[in-house]
């Protein structure tokens, strides 16, 4: 491949000492970034880093992280006390490498990345330095981003349409959208993605969707990026090209920290820096290639043609002795790791002779991208922020973005619209060919009150289990998004529930027209009109427990304790025991269940209001007058405008509600 003169660097070939003869720790596989995602690697004498830097991104200074004395303990029970997870640690991580937090499962990986990434704060004690200063944690995470391991993403957007989303919110309205277009393009030439820019996410494969996620979290050019097992789930052609693509942003600016399992040998050779914890403890932190060289100087040989991944992985495991503590003392004070560390403090051309030539170092150059022609962002020598006014768009910028995005994505969702819609109809057919023309018969007025009872419940049912099932999704993506500082949660909150409030109106409509009319109702526009009204408050009140729920549990839990919830609402609706006969301790419960109000509601509007007298097809009719049906289930006295303020009420108090458990839930994850 040739050249690109506007984004090469090249770093001196390393000193060719005999020292350095047969010591294979000692060299380095040459990695050659492209700038299409076509990425390859080859073998060489020295290190060839192409880097295409992206343009158009606003410019951000360079982060490095330093830690010192950081502990960090949970609760674990009563007896057992506090536990200590991680153990004294330290270390820096620069910018313009490429680290890999390794260690075995329960070795604090994740738990160290989330204390660095100002996740998790409660329990820690020790120093966390961003440029030699302490850190400020609200700028801190403006300026860095989270890729989760799961890499979340909304199914029913196409890769551009979440890129233009991300864009609109991360960069505001201060850059035009043909500019934007150019952030997002450049991004996605970048990472590989143009051909599928149009696909959906969930026909993406595994390595897409990781590169999606880091897309994502380009477009306003974070100094500091945080991933999460960012190889996991994916085959090793998938899992180098994720690295090399990491690699290429590391070198072109950017601190990357990431969490690894158990690379191969081929991934390992890729990190920069390896930081190895173990039970809590630091056993290793310095250049991959002086790894080897560091564990053969305290007697533990690794095998010729041995991954020194695995072989750290088993020291780390114990298999080769209680070395633990041994290791988390020389890491500190070994002369190897003292002379190998990568400096980027001085010029490009320099060079660290190892005593023995047991390694080499060499210093490599950061290379931020370029400013963007209207966003300019320069270190501030207060805090990491940008020393300009904050791009953060308008809480109501936000909440327009995020409403276009749910409502296209609901259009599109199969269960939460196209099912919905079938199965409203569907059901409703079959309801009006059940109970057909019986809403004017005197001598069925018991089974039209099963009809009305059963419409409430079906839009009950309806409303709340989709959302249960599908709300803890969107919970993922939200939780990434939010706490990677795209958007405030009253935005998000406000979004939703205003986007939620047209599908279950149509739906409601839909159904209702259908039941109403079949079951020869009361042609009467004012007792539709009331009718519609109560089954459009049910339903949605019905959604906000769905809602609720689905923030609160997971989608097992949630598909158990959401019917579960709704027993006690059935059973004290009045319709199958009179509120009257309900016993006098158990009577405030049905204040609680918003299907008596619903369905007293519909009874109201049906039968209420001096309904002049049914028709008898039988010698004698007992409730051909409609206010005898009404005394008989003690709904005589009710008024339906105290019906309607009722469900109004459950409405409002159950969204506030789940906002609340929202708050808490992002609280609590923090």
């Amino acid at each position: 491949m040739a050249d690109n003169p506007n984004c090469h660097v090249d770093m001196e070939d390393q000193p060719k000492s005999s020292e350095n003869n047969g010591n294979s720790a000692g060299k380095q596989r040459v990695i050659e970034l492209f700038h299409i995602s076509g990425a390859q690697n080859s073998l060489g004498s020295k290190d060839s880093i192409s880097i295409c830097p992206l343009k158009h991104l606003p410019k951000r200074p360079a982060v490095d992280i330093e830690f010192s004395d950081v502990n960090y303990s949970v609760y674990d029970g009563r007896i057992k006390g506090n536990k200590t997870i991680l153990r004294n640690l330290k270390g820096k991580f620069k910018s313009g490498e490429l680290v890999g937090i390794m260690g075995p499962s329960g070795a604090g990986k994740s738990t160290l990345m989330d204390v660095l990434a100002g996740y998790k704060t409660s329990g820690l004690t020790g120093t966390v330095m961003i440029n030699k200063k302490i850190r400020n944690l609200r700028p801190f995470r403006k300026i860095s981003c989270y890729i989760m391991q799961a890499g979340q993403l909304l199914p029913q957007l196409s890769v551009f349409e979440a890129m233009t989303v991300a864009a609109n919110l991360k960069l505001g309205k201060s850059i035009s959208t043909k500019q934007k277009k150019l952030v997002i393009d450049e991004i996605l030439e970048t990472l590989g993605l143009t051909d599928c820019m149009h696909t959906r996410c969930c026909h993406l494969s595994g390595g897409q969707k990781k590169r999606v996620s880091i897309a994502l979290e380009l477009v306003n050019n974070p100094p500091v990026m945080f991933l999460d097992e960012p190889t996991s789930g994916l085959d090793s052609s998938s899992c180098f090209q994720c690295l090399t693509l990491l690699k290429s942003l590391s070198h072109g600016g950017r601190t990357i920290i990431c969490t690894i399992h158990q690379p191969s040998a081929r991934l390992f050779e890729m990190f920069d820096q390896i930081y190895t914890l173990s039970s809590g403890q630091c056993i290793y932190q310095g250049p991959v290639h002086c790894l080897v060289p560091f564990l053969g100087s305290l007697g533990l040989q690794c095998p010729s043609f041995h991954n020194p991944a695995d072989f750290m992985m088993e020291v780390a495991s114990g298999e080769h002795g209680c070395v633990q503590t041994t290791l988390a003392a020389a890491v500190t004070n070994s002369p190897i790791l003292k002379a190998g560390v990568i400096n980027n403090d001085g010029p490009i051309n320099n060079s660290v002779n190892i005593p023995n030539g047991i390694c080499n170092s060499v210093k490599r150059t950061s290379v931020i991208s370029p400013m963007s022609p209207t966003t300019l962002f320069l270190q501030s020598n207060d805090s990491l922020s940008p020393a300009v006014p904050d791009v953060t768009p308008s809480t109501l910028f936000q909440f327009t973005i995020l409403l276009k995005r749910t409502l296209l994505s609901t259009s599109r969702d199969q269960t939460l619209t196209q099912l919905r819609i079938v199965s409203h109809v569907l059901v409703g057919l079959l309801i009006g060919m059940l109970y057909y023309k019986i809403g004017d018969e005197a001598s069925n007025v018991s089974n039209n009150a099963g009809c009305l009872f059963f419409t409430v419940l079906f839009l009950m049912f309806s409303s709340m289990m989709p959302t249960i099932l599908t709300f803890p999704m969107e919970m993922a993506v939200f939780i990434r998004e939010h706490l990677n500082h795209w958007y405030s949660l009253k935005s998000f909150y406000l979004a939703k529930t205003s986007a939620d409030i047209p599908f279950q109106v149509v739906f409601t409509v839909v159904y209702v027209c259908i039941v109403y009319w079949m079951t020869n109702q009361p042609r009467d526009m004012n007792r539709f009109s009331m009718f519609l009204i109560i089954t459009i408050l049910t339903a949605l009140v019905a959604q906000s427990v769905g809602l609720l729920v689905g923030a609160a549990m997971s989608v097992e839990n949630g598909t158990y304790f959401g019917p579960v919830t709704a027993i006690p609402c059935v059973l004290f609706s009045g319709f199958f025991v009179t509120l009257n006969a309900i016993p006098s301790y158990l009577q405030w419960l049905s204040y609680l269940s918003y299907i008596r109000f619903g369905y007293e509601g519909c009874m109201l509007a049906v039968y209420g209001f001096n309904r002049a007298r049914l028709k008898c097809s039988e010698p004698y009719c007992h409730f051909r007058n409609p206010e005898k049906y009404l005394e008989e289930l003690d709904m005589a006295d009710t008024l339906f405008w105290v019906d309607v303020v009722v469900l109004i009420i459950f409405f409002v108090v159950l969204r506030i509600v789940t906002y609340v458990v929202l708050r808490w839930k992002i609280h609590s994850w923090t």
